[in-house]
């Protein structure tokens, strides 16, 4: 048994569905088992900058109707990396002669303001960024259990994220509202769902739905091999398609679609890929008529693409049962793995046991573009995918 007596959680970087049922378990094992008392930080680490303000009290009475509750009562942030924080004045950021905008290193307020607060270790939920600075701060001396948590499902040393389960369910209840409307007006429909550089969300989702096209980041496509796919769907009896694209896919020009910003984490807000391939696939199709100038048939005499953008309904609402099980699994156990001296670890699930993983070998990296877990190529679903007929627009 250590030493420990009063902890803290903190959910950090973007939302997810179940952050809320991480706090409870956490809080109530770390209660009801080791008679601890929990504080939560709000705001993530701008609220470890801000102090005690912005401390309150986790007992049985605020955590434990939140389960099914989405979002996070303790709130997010993930423009507050304190390593690596933006000089600010009246006018806005600070800038360099060059126009840089100039970062301090503000990271000992927040282990000040632990240490004031009596606050003996942390539970640090979040994704790649957020356990980034989670490793940092163990490397202070600060006492640190990571939980892991994106909808993209792309951290490093462990199976399954939560967040993932709900966010899978969420795109596939979208295409099959797509799929209504498709089959109405025999279109082709494009689905844009978040994940970045990683295909996970796209590649489970896609294959729930029965998409006909899959298409992710990890394997190149050519968009004349895709049309050709939705161009055959489209002569079948069914007469739509459905093509469901991973945001981090390149457009049909080759270029990533969105824009370089200076306050996302990893300095790219990706955006409107689906556009651009619904665009491209009317474009191609319709090129190519018969002497009736029918592109398909007489009742497809112009095919007609739509793009939904899915976005943060994606990570939005109420977690599914899978999730608020899971995140349960994980909150407690983080506190046990704590309590047996498991600081600067990760919480993980291998092959559906918990574990722990060191913070070193979950984020390896500064670089957060070489921390995540992509999918591989040859991975047993995109495989089965293919088997049944799906596309991944590469052959």
């Amino acid at each position: 048994m250590t030493n420990i007596k009063k902890i803290a959680i903190l959910t950090g970087g973007g939302d997810a569905p179940g952050l809320n049922a991480v706090v409870r378990a956490a809080t109530l094992t770390a209660i009801n088992k080791y008679g601890l008392e929990v504080v939560g930080i709000k705001n993530g680490y701008r609220g470890l900058f801000l102090g005690e303000s912005q401390m309150i009290k986790l007992c049985e009475d605020n955590v434990s109707e939140i389960i099914g509750k989405g979002g996070t009562i303790l709130y997010n942030s993930n423009k507050d990396n304190l390593f690596k924080y933006p000089k600010r004045n009246k006018n806005g950021f600070v800038r360099d002669e060059n126009g840089n905008i100039i970062y301090e290193n503000l990271s000992h307020v927040a282990v000040e303001n632990l240490k004031k607060a009596g606050i003996d270790a942390m539970i640090i939920v979040g994704g790649d960024g957020t356990l980034t600075s989670g490793r940092d701060y163990s490397r202070m001396g600060i006492r640190v259990v990571g939980v892991p948590k994106t909808i993209d499902n792309d951290l490093n040393s462990t199976d399954v994220t939560f967040g993932f389960d709900t966010a899978i369910n969420r795109c596939t209840d979208a295409i099959e509202c797509l799929r209504t409307t498709g089959e109405a007006h025999h279109r082709i429909m494009v689905l844009e769902v978040m994940g970045r550089s990683a295909g996970h969300l796209a590649l489970h989702s896609g294959i729930a739905g029965a998409a006909d096209v899959i298409l992710i980041p990890e394997i190149p496509y050519d968009i004349n091999i895709v049309a050709e796919k939705v161009k055959k769907v489209l002569n079948t009896k069914r007469q739509y398609a459905i093509v469901v694209v991973s945001e981090g896919v390149t457009s049909p020009d080759g270029k990533a679609s969105g824009m370089a910003t200076e306050l996302s984490p990893d300095g790219f807000k990706f955006k409107g890929v689906g556009d651009s391939i619904a665009t491209a696939l009317q474009t191609i199709i319709n090129s190519d008529r018969d002497d009736n100038g029918y592109a398909i048939s007489e009742t497809l005499m112009d095919v007609e693409a739509r793009a939904v953008t899915l976005s943060h309904i994606a990570r939005g609402g109420s977690p599914t049962a899978g999730d608020r099980v899971l995140c349960s699994r994980y909150g407690s156990y983080a506190i046990d793995a704590l309590m047996s001296g498991k600081d600067k670890h990760m919480v993980s699930l291998r092959d559906g046991k918990l574990t722990t993983v060191t913070l070193e070998e979950v984020i390896p990296s500064n670089d957060m573009n070489r921390n995540f877990r992509p999918v591989k190529p040859d991975d047993e679903l995109v495989e089965m995918a293919r088997t049944i007929g799906i596309s991944f627009g590469d052959k």
